[in-house]
């Protein structure tokens, strides 16, 4: 099969003047790139490199490709740039991997995924959404829960999740999400800070997929608090363990594994994904976010969690591709 790959990276992407330290932290290494070309072609595939942005739109319309693997990040600062990819390659009716636009940019805006997995009756913390300076201003905190956590609301790759994004009274709030919401031109959430066990949970394949973990990130050292921030994912070899399987009491690995399975099926996801929990000190999970377009680098958390099950990593791309595959009828005859 001949099989378009669709990516941005990093050094591809154009950056504003005024860009953040973290612009480019979601966008794709030429290692990611080749690695799943190798895993595709072990296959017998012959693999396009599609690229992303205006070189995906001319090589798209150029080649001819039975299938995309989607990796794209999309573009710009659109709550919806994850799911430009896909949305063209509906407009060509050319098979893809992974999840459509609708999923792909419910997910990527936080606030309202959470609104729809609450709805659904999945324990989520509390949070808040400030679109500008003025709503910051006029925003009361009384009833919030302190400590909370403050977070660009439609970004993934932790970024502008850093080690001092926790607050610990309303005063604090203004000049974090002032900056954030200077420096990514977005909305920015405000959550419920859960302190305990930070938990990952993959889930590849359809009806129903598999799950992969779930995947307890601990901190080598003591701390009174730990945050899962940027610092710390581009250092986690030296600051993180990665415990699989996760030291939890069953009922509440039992409750992680089933939410996980729901959301992916209420936000309707396909192919694979990852989702986010911290479980309280009193062994209470509560879901923070899922990202239906996760990394597959080396380092990230999914292939992480999959090689600690036994799989190896060309074995994870791969099953992401047979999953698109068996939704795409003309494609597994052909």
């Amino acid at each position: 099969m001949r099989i378009g790959l669709s990516y941005d990276l990093s050094e591809a992407v154009p950056l504003a003047p005024d860009h953040p330290e973290d612009a480019l932290e979601e966008f794709d290494s030429l290692e990611t790139v080749e690695i799943i070309a190798a895993a595709l072609k072990s296959e017998g595939h012959s693999v396009v490199r599609l690229g992303g942005g205006r070189e995906f739109l001319n090589n798209t319309l150029r080649e001819k490709v039975e299938l995309v693997f989607n990796i794209a990040e999309g573009r710009g600062n659109y709550r919806s740039r994850e799911a430009q990819v896909p949305a063209v390659l509906e407009i060509l009716d050319i098979p893809y991997s992974g999840s459509d636009p609708q999923c792909l940019a419910i997910c990527l805006d936080k606030p309202l995924a959470k609104k729809i997995v609450a709805a659904s009756g999945i324990r989520t913390p509390r949070w808040q959404v400030i679109t500008n300076s003025q709503e910051l201003k006029e925003t009361s905190w009384d009833n919030f829960p302190f400590p909370a956590f403050i977070k660009p609301a439609h970004e993934g790759s932790s970024k502008g999740v850093r080690l001092d994004s926790r607050v610990e009274s309303p005063e604090q709030i203004i000049p974090l999400a002032s900056r954030l919401l200077d420096g990514y031109r977005q909305s920015v959430m405000v959550e419920e800070f859960i302190n305990g066990d930070e938990v990952t949970v993959g889930l590849v394949g359809n009806s129903p997929p598999q799950v992969f973990g779930p995947m307890r990130i601990l901190p080598k050292r003591k701390q009174a608090y730990f945050v899962y921030s940027l610092e710390v994912k581009r250092d986690w070899k030296i600051l993180v363990d990665y415990e699989y399987p996760a030291q939890l009491e069953p009922e509440v690995l039992q409750e992680i594994k089933e939410s996980s399975l729901r959301i992916f099926d209420v936000l309707r996801c396909r192919d694979f994904a990852r989702l986010d929990f911290r479980v309280s000190a009193e062994g209470i999970p509560y879901f923070l976010e899922i990202n239906p377009l996760p990394g597959l680098s080396t380092h990230s958390d999914l292939p992480i969690v999959a090689i600690k099950m036994g799989w190896s990593h060309e074995a994870l791309i791969l099953a992401v591709l047979h999953a698109a595959l068996e939704r795409y009828p003309q494609c597994a005859q052909g």
